[in-house]
């Protein structure tokens, strides 16, 4: 069975979990689908042999505690110590994914952003080849930084308790504004560096809908 029908097939048979066992499998469930580096297929495998274990210790009385001991995070980190790592041309395909959909959320909030911008005051439509490769960069080394921090946090935040959890959130939030500052400075600060091209709001509002459709379209196919 595909990954994606695991998934599926996951997603239904883990309403018939009670709360204190969805709570705990749950946790195990995402702590290992954020190991990017693992095999998906093999982790869905796992995953499906745990909740189906789970289930039929459920009916005869048993909780999650029981059967896979009263430490989640040292069975998770067990599991993860098993699972084989994912492909690397898989890999690198995920995140040039996750690329092209924050670039085009990036153009088409920027084409918006000029069109609503030109009905108040003029606006400026050219862009420097040289600032924009630049700032394309750091733009790309930010969200990588957020998303493997974002990660992080979620992944600490399991297998405790809600004030835990909230005190990561925040932490998590002041991480991702730090991590941001790079990218601010420089879109204010940054000079206009080579030649330049005109690059209208429609322009960036249509590029930015294209990768965001094109995305979609993969991402349908692929997962």
């Amino acid at each position: 069975m595909a990954a994606k029908e695991l998934i599926e097939l996951n997603n239904r048979k883990r309403e018939e979990l009670t709360e204190e066992n969805e709570k705990y499998y749950s946790d195990i469930l995402l702590y290992l689908r954020l190991q990017l580096t693992l095999s998906e297929q093999q982790t869905e495998e796992i995953l499906m042999e745990i909740l189906e274990h789970l289930l039929e210790g459920q009916e005869e009385g048993k909780s999650a505690t029981m059967i896979f001991g009263a430490d989640p995070k040292a069975y998770a980190d067990e599991l993860v110590e098993q699972l084989p790592p994912e492909d690397k041309r898989s890999v690198a395909g995920f995140i040039s994914l996750i690329t092209l959909n924050l670039f085009g959320i990036y153009l088409a909030i920027r084409g918006a952003g000029l069109l609503i911008t030109s009905f108040f005051k003029e606006v400026e439509n050219d862009v420097f080849i040289g600032s924009a490769a630049i700032m394309a960069v750091i733009l790309l080394l930010t969200i990588l930084a957020e998303l493997k921090m974002f990660f992080s946090i979620i992944k600490r935040s399991l297998f405790q308790e809600k004030d835990s959890a909230g005190k990561m959130a925040l932490i998590g939030g002041l991480s991702g504004g730090a991590i941001s500052v790079p990218f601010f400075l420089a879109l204010f600060f940054l000079p206009d560096l080579g030649p330049s091209f005109s690059f209208n709001w429609w322009s960036s509002l249509i590029a930015g809908l294209v990768m965001i459709i094109l995305y979609k379209m993969i991402s349908r196919n692929r997962f």
